[in-house]
């Protein structure tokens, strides 16, 4: 990657939803240390949540960063909005006296309806990791379609809740291969800028990373980048740097210290309910209802759409449904709820008008991860902190970028972990089982092979360069490459395809998509910098003409 922008300073790298190992984990668990941090303060769901029968002029479906934009600025617009959110509010300590599990010790709030866990990193030193759990509405999803498996964020706040923090604009140059209809130089004077500063985006201090303990593991795979001849990124992140420092001095609980990134972060992180949605609460217009499930839209007689809600209790049953109405609807659950969700509706007729280009464009932008196994010279360092912040570029010469990850044991590993990022040109499609009254996925997994020949452009070099091996010990037995999944689901209804170029559904007035749905599979980057700065994009334009 060149000088682009990278919060227009030398950071420029990509980031993605990151994982954590050893015990074995993805990025996105977290355990708050006895009381509540400060940024939680207020970041309570509705007492009452929606009741059947009622009308709202605006109905958002998801609390996720397309979602929560678009609750803020209609909100900001005199526009009352209910959020509903299948996930639950995270705003409540467990019996441990924490809103999230830890890392390492998975328990019923880690993963979504599962008794057992299905963590990332499947094996640890010839040890199995997953272990049985109670079934629950936890916070991390483990989808499984046909050929992958999708790692989403439940609960107020999505895939904010679960992410690695990484925050990357994408290098102008290669914005037109992302949203080719999107203007980018509005992008990159306006909306990216905004995204970035409503994210609360910051970058870590070099002086700072190259003398801290946790970061030791980073600073040994620049090293290896740099003497292989790849440039070294620092990358921005969503975290409070600051309380990272007092981690590491031992003055305040520790957060991304303590390993917490894959079940929630409970003090450092600046997720969605630090961020959009606490000024979302300080409107006064918006309402937010979790464990609520959309499941039907269909056009009222009177105008609006008539939406049918499931509220759920935290063993996903369905306890009542609620009939709804609302004049104009956003649909912002994610790349692959929204997608599931329009599938059905075009399917089963309840919107029949929906085009052709509905459950397309899909892709995991490029996702795959591996290990590395050092020479005892080379120790990554007992404490490793969750947030990564640097990454290896061979993005112009072999299509990868291989963010730096964490593997926060406890113990010395000499092991280096990476995810990857890569151009890889297969897009998958949803459509619908109408037997099994689901929609599908068809991607395969032999889709996964262009994106490990890209990562192999890095690895291979660094390990005839530092006379090292792939580990085989992550993924099960005697299995290099990650390639069974993603942390960055996109696409499944395509800007200017399903949608007009601002969103807009085609062949219905006062529908929107406005997630990660319109992008078509792959943003070079961890893509929720650019699902937030399109979603301000879009929701500008929409208030502006369709209000």
């Amino acid at each position: 990657m060149s000088d682009s922008t990278m919060q227009e300073s030398e950071t420029k790298g990509v980031s993605r939803r990151s994982f954590i190992t050893g015990t074995g984990s993805l990025l996105g668990a977290a355990a708050i240390v006895g009381h509540a941090p400060r940024a939680w303060a207020g970041v309570r769901a509705a007492a009452a949540p929606i009741g059947s029968g009622a009308h709202v002029p605006a109905l958002v479906i998801g609390t996720g960063y397309g979602g929560s934009v678009a609750a803020l600025r209609l909100a900001e617009a005199g526009v009352d909005v209910h959020m509903v959110e299948m996930g639950m509010a995270w705003d409540t300590p467990g019996a441990d006296g924490k809103i999230f599990a830890n890392t390492t010790r998975p328990d019923d709030r880690s993963f979504w309806l599962r008794t057992r866990t299905k963590q990332p990193l499947s094996n640890f030193l010839g040890f199995p990791l997953d272990k049985n759990v109670n079934c629950r509405t936890g916070i991390l999803d483990a989808e499984e379609f046909g050929g992958i498996t999708v790692y989403q964020g439940r609960g107020v706040g999505g895939g904010s809740l679960v992410n690695g923090g990484m925050a990357v604009t994408p290098r102008r140059e290669n914005f037109g291969a992302i949203l080719p209809t999107v203007n980018a130089a509005e992008m990159y004077a306006t909306y990216y800028p905004r995204a970035n500063s409503g994210l609360g985006v910051g970058t870590i201090d070099p002086a700072w990373f190259d003398s801290a303990a946790c970061y030791q593991y980073a600073r040994v795979g620049r090293k290896h980048a740099q003497r292989s001849g790849f440039p070294f990124l620092f990358v921005p992140a969503v975290y409070d740097w600051d309380y990272m420092k007092q981690e590491a001095a031992g003055t305040v609980p520790r957060s991304a210290l303590d390993g917490e990134i894959l079940y929630g972060n409970n003090h450092g992180k600046k997720s969605l309910q630090k961020t959009y949605i606490e000024r979302i609460r300080a409107t006064g217009r918006v309402i937010i209802s979790p464990l609520h499930k959309v499941t039907t839209v269909t056009p009222a007689p009177g105008g609006g759409y008539t939406v049918l809600i499931d509220q759920l209790n935290t063993g996903g049953q369905t306890t009542v449904t609620k009939t709804v109405t609302a004049d104009k609807v956003f649909f912002a659950a994610g790349s692959v709820g929204t997608s599931k969700l329009l599938v059905g509706l075009k399917a089963t007729g309840a919107l029949p008008l929906l085009n052709d280009e509905i459950g397309r464009g899909w892709g995991d932008n490029g996702n795959v991860m591996c290990g590395r196994a050092n020479h005892l010279w080379d120790p990554t360092g007992k404490v490793q902190s969750s947030i990564p912040t640097g990454g290896i570029d061979n993005w112009d010469a072999g299509g990868a970028f291989a963010e730096i990850a964490p593997l926060p044991t406890g113990i010395e590993t000499w092991a280096s972990f990476y995810l990857s990022i890569t151009k890889n040109p297969h897009r998958a499609r949803f459509t619908w089982n109408a037997a099994a009254g689901k929609a599908e996925l068809d991607w395969q997994t032999a889709w996964k092979q262009p994106s490990i020949d890209a990562a192999k452009t890095i690895f291979d070099k660094i390990n005839r360069k530092e006379g090292t091996i792939y580990r085989t010990d992550l993924f099960g037995t005697y299995k290099i490459w990650g390639d069974h999944l993603t942390y960055h689901p996109l696409g499944g209804a395509v800007l200017d395809k399903a949608t007009d170029n601002h969103g807009r559904l085609h062949g219905y007035s006062g529908l929107y998509v406005i997630d990660g749905a319109l992008i078509p599979g792959n943003t070079s980057v961890n893509p929720f910098v650019t699902i937030t700065a399109l979603a301000e994009r879009n929701i500008e334009r929409i208030i502006a003409t369709d209000l």
